[in-house]
């Protein structure tokens, strides 16, 4: 199993960022909570990304207007769903927001590359399943899944006709993710999301998923970890069936969580633990390799769910 992390994932920009649910530092607080739990060893598990992506990586997946538009601040400040960032210079959103969110593309796309390799690998960033190819939205720029499995076809790491299997079990749906592969079906997608939420309009998206497992506030933890016991192990049977399967990209958004500011959603702490172990597990047994994503989390709680998950994982691959 590898850690993927870089000092640089962290998202500030004079504090502004707290009017924002979203937790920009939990990448970095849950590195602390495992340097903490495993000291030195944590060493061996470290995979640190050499750079951010590149405009011409970026350019694999999305329209060069697209980058352009991410060069006006009053674009980012809606993409981000943050009003005040359009009155900041388009410099300081580039360094203190956009660059950090090219660090964690990069480093999701480093986390498929060492999955191929071992197995199994976390991004402690990345899984901005909302932005498309030639639009940023729900504080989703960069499509670093798209542009993980490009990379994959791309250095031959996966065959160009591989099939891949995405799993999202984020609070909201992700709709980036299905519009980047809307016409590609290479890409085999399980969405397991609260429907009464946004981006609930978008029915294009909606209607490219494989298998859809819809979920709302009226939902126990435990009947939210029945429905996914009940499909998801059916879904991958039906997809590895007549071909393998030979990558896996796992969204586990932590929004789920009971009390979190935008999920409305009722999963315990417990539950997120056992989901977590329980896709991974999953994927494992059929041996397809998995890169996991933190995706999206607006809770104080949201960095120790990621470190309980990380170390569960830790403590049960062998290294």
């Amino acid at each position: 199993m590898k850690i993927i992390y870089s000092r640089h994932y962290d998202i500030g920009f004079f504090g502004l960022e707290r009017l924002h649910p979203f937790d920009s530092r939990k990448y970095s607080r849950a590195w602390k909570c495992l340097r903490r739990e495993f000291g030195s060893r944590l060493r061996q598990l470290h995979v640190k990304p050499a750079r951010p992506v590149s405009r011409e990586e970026l350019l694999r997946v999305h329209s060069a207007e697209y980058l352009e538009l991410l060069r006006k601040p009053k674009y980012v400040a809606t993409a981000l769903e943050l009003p005040i960032v359009a009155k900041l210079p388009s410099f300081v959103i580039d360094r203190c927001i956009l660059r950090p969110m090219r660090w964690g593309t990069m480093g999701s796309m480093l986390a498929v590359r060492e999955a191929i390799n071992d197995g199994l690998a976390v991004n402690l960033s990345g899984g901005y399943h909302h932005a498309k190819p030639s639009g940023g939205e729900g504080f989703c720029v960069y499509a670093d899944i798209a542009l993980a499995v490009d990379a994959a076809r791309r250095d031959g790491l996966i065959g160009n006709n591989a099939r891949t299997a995405y799993i999202d079990t984020d609070a909201h749906q992700g709709n980036g993710v299905c519009h980047t592969f809307l016409d590609d079906r290479r890409v085999f997608i399980f969405d397991m999301y609260n429907h009464t939420i946004y981006p609930c309009y978008d029915h294009i998206a909606q209607g490219r998923i494989d298998c859809h497992v819809r979920v709302h506030a009226g939902h126990t933890s435990a009947e939210y970890m029945k429905s996914l016991k009940d499909t998801l192990p059916g879904f991958l049977a039906s997809i590895s069936r007549t071909e393998p399967v030979e990558l896996a990209i796992y969204n586990a958004g932590t929004d789920v969580f009971a009390g979190d500011a935008l999920g409305n959603l009722n999963v315990k702490a417990e539950h997120i633990l056992e989901r977590d172990l329980f896709v991974v597990d999953q994927l494992r047994r059929r041996n397809i390799p998995v890169a996991m994503l933190l995706s999206g989390g607006y809770s104080s709680e949201s960095y120790k769910l990621v470190f309980a998950s990380v170390r569960a994982l830790v403590d049960r691959e062998p290294n």
